[in-house]
């Protein structure tokens, strides 16, 4: 879950943990460093441990904070983010009034979980991917993709560690998934249920879908008598054990589709799809998908201006709106999902429709300075249903107990329903996006069932 509510702070300067990058005194940002680190100092800090209990969700909504990475520590980039656990995270928005006073607009959000910039991919799968992987075993659905901003860490989490193009696909969450599928696999409980592991990996580039484990071949995404998407000639690959999944991981993501923007020299411009099937006697018993979203950006991010370019900026777009009107139409448990209004919603169906589905999300930040606007619309991008009450209190109380301690208090006690009352209000009123206003149009098309073998 997720909640905002912004406060206005005017603070004093303090000394920082990293003086050595900061020790310009002519650095025009050292103030708002200093505010940053003297709010810090405010808050009580309670990071996610592995003992910690994982709570069930049918959609659960989390937020990853990567570090500072060489590009922006060598360029003295501020950390505008701040973790302290519980699920929240706080954005630390730097700006200057007509008299040139500075200031920080201190942007507070709360997800089911939060993980601050040390927390590695295993503690993330522990609280995101892990718990989802006994649905399938189950006979159900699930989903657990990563979005954000290009360079925010997105394939580092889903498919592992790079340099380059080089891979070490086995602590990535793709790989920590299948390691858990085959033990569970090995249980006495399953072992006897004839069940047989597959994988797919595939891409979606501008709309199109292509075989990551077939020569990139283009596949046709269609919907049979029985309302069940198809994606046609998709090869289904036999794996016997985690290794075998690791190998295609690794021979997929080698064709991934890729381009250069101003965030990141190698920028995933596909959405990449691996798929965990398990059937039984040739019949799908549960599915599970794992997707590395494209990096959502504006046209103007790209370094080419090319037409083909912001072609495929606008596509990727169109299909992350497409997936947040189906993640908000799931969260408002409404009966009719909109899945068609994308070639991503269409293939990722399953996951929208059917009781034993369950789905994750990892929304993936940038820490620095000049990546705020965008850290702050991938926060605003995981707001999919209207907050609880309760939430609205405790972010209210953490807000006014900081407020207290810096003497800038300005809300009494007796404001609180008010305040309260308007929140609600504000967070109810939801913008509505029709396939229509999209140019998408209702075509139902017959095909036989892809069997990939």
């Amino acid at each position: 879950m997720f909640l905002l509510f912004q406060m206005t702070v005017r603070l004093v300067d303090c000394s920082m943990h990293t003086s050595n990058i900061f020790g310009d005194t002519n650095r025009p940002n050292k103030q708002f460093y200093q505010m940053i680190e003297d709010f810090r100092e405010t808050l009580e800090v309670f990071p996610l441990s592995p003992s910690d209990t994982v709570e069930a969700h049918r959609i659960c909504v989390c937020v990853r904070k990567r570090p500072l990475n060489n590009k922006e520590v060598t360029k003295k980039e501020i950390d505008v983010v701040t973790i302290p656990g519980n699920g929240t995270l706080l954005v630390h928005e730097p700006k200057q009034k007509v008299d040139l006073t500075k200031y920080l607009d201190n942007q507070v959000f709360h997800f089911d979980y939060s993980f601050d910039e040390s927390s590695t991919n295993d503690l993330v799968y522990r609280f995101t991917a892990k718990p989802l992987v006994q649905t399938i075993f189950d006979g159900g659905m699930a989903t657990c993709f990563a979005y954000g901003q290009t360079g925010s860490g997105k394939t580092h989490t889903m498919g592992g560690d790079f340099s380059g193009k080089s891979q070490n696909s086995s602590k990535g969450i793709y790989a920590l998934a299948a390691q858990d599928v085959f033990t569970l696999l090995k249980q006495r409980r399953y072992s006897s249920q004839d069940l047989c592991p597959y994988v797919t990996f595939f891409e979606i580039y501008n709309g199109k879908v292509f075989d990551l484990l077939n020569k990139k071949a283009m596949l046709r995404v269609l919907e049979d008598e029985k309302q069940q998407v198809q994606v046609v000639g998709l090869q289904e690959m036999y794996v016997s054990c985690a290794e075998d999944v690791i190998k295609m991981i690794e021979m997929g993501s080698a064709c991934r589709t890729s381009g250069q923007t101003s965030a990141n020299a190698n920028s995933s411009r596909s959405h990449a799809i691996l798929q965990v099937i398990l059937r039984r006697r040739n019949q799908l018993h549960g599915k599970f998908s794992l997707v590395d979203l494209a990096g959502n950006e504006r046209g103007t991010d790209v370094s080419s201006n090319d037409r083909q370019t912001l072609a495929e900026t606008a596509e990727i777009n169109r299909s992350l709106l497409a997936l947040k009107e189906c993640i908000r139409s799931l969260g408002m448990d409404s009966q009719h999902i909109p899945f068609r209004m994308s070639k991503l919603t269409q293939v990722l169906r399953d996951s929208f429709i059917g009781e034993n589905s369950r789905t994750c999300m990892i929304a993936m930040v940038s820490p620095g300075m000049a990546s705020c606007d965008y850290t702050l619309n991938t926060l605003r991008y995981a707001d999919r249903y209207t907050q609880t009450h309760e939430w609205i209190v405790s972010i209210l109380l953490l807000i006014f107990s900081a407020k207290e301690l810096n003497g800038t208090s300005r809300v009494n006690d007796a404001d609180l329903p008010k305040k309260i009352d308007e929140m609600e209000v504000e967070n109810s009123s939801s913008e509505e996006v029709r396939s229509k206003s999209l140019g998408f149009d209702k075509v139902v098309l017959f095909g036989p069932p892809a069997t990939g073998r």
